[in-house]
């Protein structure tokens, strides 16, 4: 993986470095330290993912992010102080977000799953032009395309789906598949007792929530056994709290 560090505090960059000394397989490529030099680094040297900063002179993180084209655009992870922005992030399509000062584990975690979905997204525009799967009405599950013909992943080991474009991310506890599907027709076919739409682009499964973290302005997110944040859109709070029994003040 090849990264962008972007924050305008040399310090934070320092430590995002010696950080990243410890994670194998990435290369830092370069580093800006503001909206500007973010924007340009990126064009021009193409990173696969970009550790960014949210507050930040000329340009704020956000605006850069959504200033990516996006077929083009790197993975993002933003890196921040502040836990208001993180519904944002996500409409964004960020893989993760941090909160400084940023833990090992949590950054590695953050890498791993940018490269993850990278790797998926790969994996989805060379399965363009594929042929459908052979038992796509099995109710019980998803027989899914890999390179050596199809295997099938019951639903009860999926713990979260995210929508990717013309296809879904099946996460499971070992590995994620990439299956061509859309959000309407899952809904169709999830159980609710089990599943739960919680984002136009992400279902949950209630019993792998180990958190739920208030955003502020009457939001929230989800934080899973693996660490991972599902942002909760603004239309579904109110299902998802009441699914989880939670009550608002």
């Amino acid at each position: 993986m090849r990264l962008l560090l972007v924050d305008d505090e040399p310090a934070a960059l320092e430590r995002l470095s010696a950080l990243l000394t410890q994670v194998s397989d990435v290369e830092v490529v370069g580093q800006a330290r503001n909206g500007r030099e973010a924007a340009e680094a990126v064009e021009a040297l193409k990173p696969d993912l970009v550790l960014l900063d949210i507050q930040m002179p000329e340009r704020s993180g956000l605006d850069v992010a959504a200033g990516l084209p996006l077929e083009e655009r790197p993975e993002i992870v933003f890196v921040t102080a502040f836990e208001l922005y993180a519904a944002d992030a996500f409409e964004v399509e960020a893989a993760d977000y941090l909160l400084k000062p940023v833990r090992f584990d949590r950054l590695r975690q953050a890498i791993e799953r940018a490269r993850r979905r990278r790797a998926m997204r790969a994996a989805a525009a060379r399965a363009e032009d594929a042929a459908a799967s052979p038992a796509d009405e099995d109710p019980d599950g998803f027989w899914v395309q890999v390179r050596t013909g199809y295997v099938r992943v019951p639903l009860g080991e999926i713990d979260w789906i995210e929508a990717a474009k013309d296809y879904v991310l099946l996460h499971t506890a070992t590995r994620s598949h990439i299956h061509r599907a859309t959000m309407t027709a899952l809904e169709r076919k999830m159980p609710p007792a089990e599943m739960i739409r919680v984002h136009r682009s992400a279902f949950v499964r209630p019993a792998k929530v180990k958190e739920v973290k208030r955003l502020g302005k009457g939001l929230i997110s989800l934080v899973l056994e693996d660490g991972v944040n599902v942002a909760v859109g603004p239309s579904y709070v109110n299902a998802v709290t009441e699914r989880l029994a939670l009550y608002q003040d």
